[in-house]
C-alpha cells in the first residue's frame, strides 16, 4: 500500500462523488475525524465545532461538482473549507459583538491552513519516495497506527529493526521537508 496507491483511490472516490452524490459518503467517513479535529481545536465548545463540521461537509457536497483533482489529499481541501468556514464565523461575531476581530484562537490558525496543505502534500510525496522498508513501516505505524511491535510481527523482523527503520524514515524526512522550506 503506497501513498499514491491511496491517493488514485482517493481520486476515484471523488469523480464517483461527483457523478452521483450519494457516494459522497465514502470521502465523509473518510475525512470526518481529521476535520473534526481541526475544527475542534480551534473553537470552545463541542456543539459549535460539530455544528461547523456539519456546515464543511455540507459546503464541500454543495461544491463537489467544482472540486479539480490536483494531487493533494482531498482532506487539505476540507481543511481549507473548514478555514474558510471558521474565518467566516469569527467575522459575524465580531460584526455582532461576540469577539475581536483581533482574537488569536481562530485567527493565528486560520492563514496558514494552505500552508499546511502544501506542507501534507509534500509530505505525502516524500513518504512515497522512501525507500520501500521505511515506507512500508512509516504508512503501518503513522497511517494504520500499529505499534512497532505489531509491525515488526507483520514484517517478521524484530521491534529494534522496525524502530531503526522507521527513525531512518523519519529523519529523511525531516531534512527533505527543513531543506524544501529553505
Amino acid at each position: 500500500m503506497s501513498v499514491v496507491c491511496n491517493l488514485a483511490d482517493e481520486r476515484v472516490l471523488i469523480e464517483a462523488a461527483q457523478q452521483d452524490p450519494s457516494r459522497f459518503a465514502e470521502l465523509y467517513e473518510k475525512n470526518f475525524h481529521r476535520v473534526y479535529a481541526f475544527v475542534a481545536r480551534r473553537v470552545r465548545d463541542r456543539d459549535e465545532a460539530e455544528d461547523l463540521t456539519a456546515e464543511v461537509f455540507h459546503e464541500a457536497l454543495r461544491n463537489l461538482g467544482r472540486f479539480q483533482w490536483r494531487g493533494a489529499p482531498f482532506a487539505a481541501w476540507l481543511l481549507r473549507i473548514a478555514a474558510n468556514t471558521l474565518a467566516d464565523r469569527r467575522q459575524r461575531a465580531a460584526r455582532n459583538g461576540g469577539i475581536s476581530a483581533d482574537d488569536p484562537a481562530d485567527g493565528e490558525a486560520v492563514p496558514s491552513v494552505q500552508a499546511e496543505a502544501e506542507s501534507r502534500a509534500m509530505l505525502y510525496q516524500l513518504v512515497d519516495r522512501l525507500p520501500p522498508d521505511q515506507r512500508l513501516v512509516i504508512l503501518r505505524r503513522f497511517v494504520d497506527q500499529k505499534s512497532s511491535r505489531e509491525i515488526a510481527q507483520e514484517l517478521g523482523r524484530s521491534e529494534g529493526a522496525i524502530k531503526q527503520l522507521q527513525f531512518r524514515a523519519l529523519e529523511t524526512l525531516r531534512s527533505k521537508m527543513r531543506s524544501h522550506h529553505e
